[in-house]
C-alpha cells in the first residue's frame, strides 16, 4: 500500500472505482491516498448471513469494519452473541466475526473506512 501523497485529491462516489452488488445491496469503492474507502447500502431486507455470506462462504462477516452511519438502522450481532444497533451519526468499529441486518423500512447507508476492500468478493 502506498503511503498518502503530499498532493491534495479529492474523489467521488458518484464516479467509483468498482461497484460490487449482491441480493439487496451495494458497495462503492474509491481509492484515495493508497486507501480505499466504501460506501454500503444496504436496503430493507438485507441481511449480512443471506445476502453476502452465499457469496463469501464464511461462518460469519470476517471483514473488520471502522464505518459511519449516514442513514438507516443496522442491528449488529457478534459472534460472542453480543448485539447492538447503529443509526445515523453513529461511527462503530466492529471487529471479525459478526452478522447484522437492516431493521426497520429505510435503507442503510454506511461509509466504511476500513472493510470494504474485500467484502462481498467472491471466492
Amino acid at each position: 500500500m502506498k503511503t498518502i501523497s503530499d498532493k491534495p485529491e479529492v474523489r467521488s462516489f458518484k464516479k467509483p472505482d468498482e461497484v460490487r452488488e449482491f441480493p439487496r445491496g451495494k458497495v462503492e469503492l474509491v481509492t484515495i491516498g493508497g486507501a480505499t474507502v466504501g460506501r454500503a447500502t444496504f436496503l430493507p431486507g438485507w441481511r449480512w448471513s443471506t445476502s453476502v455470506q452465499p457469496l463469501v462462504r464464511t461462518r460469519s462477516c470476517e471483514a473488520p469494519h471502522f464505518q459511519y452511519h449516514i442513514a438507516g438502522i443496522l442491528h449488529v450481532v457478534m459472534d460472542d452473541g453480543s448485539e447492538f444497533e447503529c443509526g445515523p451519526g453513529d461511527v462503530s468499529l466492529l471487529p471479525m466475526g459478526h452478522d447484522a441486518w437492516v431493521v426497520g423500512d429505510e435503507p442503510a447507508v454506511v461509509v466504511d473506512f476500513q472493510g470494504m476492500i474485500d467484502y462481498a468478493k467472491a471466492k
